[in-house]
């Protein structure tokens, strides 16, 4: 009997001890009771409490927290329906309010962020929606932060998971962007032919100046090269003339002329009677003598001039 009475006395001391000693957990915060009414928030530690008067009546994780929000059917400014889902990050700050401010703190922030995500989405087109996420985050925390204040909770940020517009959307806007596309394609392929054109007229209008340099340049050679050639046969003249005026000052020169003008004249008479296709006589054959004597005194005039 002592025995019994023994253990049930060891029972209950541990039992008061039990309710007596407290440890929080570094993660937690717990909310005390005394007697149905809120005494302490007791932080992460070693704490003593009066058995059957004071319990825990929350304990609240103060890591931050990931709450998934729902996917839901939102209408957007130009009358377009999407289904929009998220992530919203929260930490609880003030254990007492996150456990009297609200009945369930993590159910209405996943509510509000949804009502106030359909609200800023209605003030946005479908493409903004794409464009703006960042700026439609940061309006969506924004909203929730000052909604959430009273219930001790600090909402730090909110993620947009998906956007996904309706089939019939998906569809317009596969068209709408092949159409793009294809706009693209044509304006590429006919700033291409455009430069093809001015690259080609560019080098068919050097390749014609070219020429003209060529043809200016060849003419001006042709022309150097005819003033050349004159002017070395006026000279190979000139210096024969001299040669012949000095040999008819010799002896014997005035013969040795009228004998070569005869033979020049003779062989070009050959040369008509042999190539004419008519038959090329002299008309005054009898004549031919006085036309030597003629040359004859030619000659000497010459001579006696100089």
């Amino acid at each position: 009997m002592l025995f019994i009475t023994i253990t049930i006395s060891l029972l209950v001391i541990l039992f008061i001890l039990y309710k007596l000693l407290l440890v929080v957990p570094m993660r937690e915060v717990n909310v005390i009771e005394r007697l149905g009414k809120f005494r302490a928030v007791l932080q992460p530690g070693f704490h003593f409490l009066i058995p059957f008067f004071d319990r825990v009546a929350y304990a609240h994780d103060t890591r931050e927290q990931v709450l998934d929000v729902p996917m839901q059917s939102c209408i957007s400014k130009d009358n377009i329906q999407i289904e929009v889902d998220g992530l919203v990050y929260l930490k609880v700050m003030d254990g007492q309010k996150a456990s009297y401010g609200i009945e369930d703190y993590r159910r209405a922030a996943v509510n509000l962020a949804q009502t106030t995500m359909r609200s800023e989405i209605g003030k946005l087109t479908l493409s903004q929606t794409f464009s703006e996420r960042d700026s439609l985050n940061e309006s969506i925390v924004r909203e929730i932060d000052v909604a959430s204040n009273p219930w001790g909770i600090k909402v730090l940020r909110y993620e947009i998971k998906n956007i996904t517009p309706s089939l019939h959307v998906i569809h317009t806007l596969e068209k709408q962007m092949e159409a793009e596309r294809t706009k693209r394609a044509e304006i590429t392929l006919a700033t291409a032919e455009k430069e093809a054109k001015i690259n080609l007229s560019q080098g068919e209008r050097t390749e014609a100046i070219n020429i003209s340099e060529g043809e200016k340049l060849k003419k001006i050679n042709e022309a150097k090269g005819k003033g050349l050639e004159i002017t070395i046969i006026a000279d190979a003249k000139a210096q024969g003339m001299l040669l012949i005026s000095e040999a008819i000052g010799n002896v014997g020169g005035t013969d040795a002329m009228n004998m070569m003008l005869k033979e020049q004249f003779i062989d070009q008479i050959g040369d008509i009677m042999q190539n004419a296709d008519v038959s090329v006589v002299p008309k005054e054959m009898a004549q031919l003598e006085g036309f030597f004597e003629g040359m004859n005194q030619v000659t000497n005039s010459i001579q006696g001039a100089k």
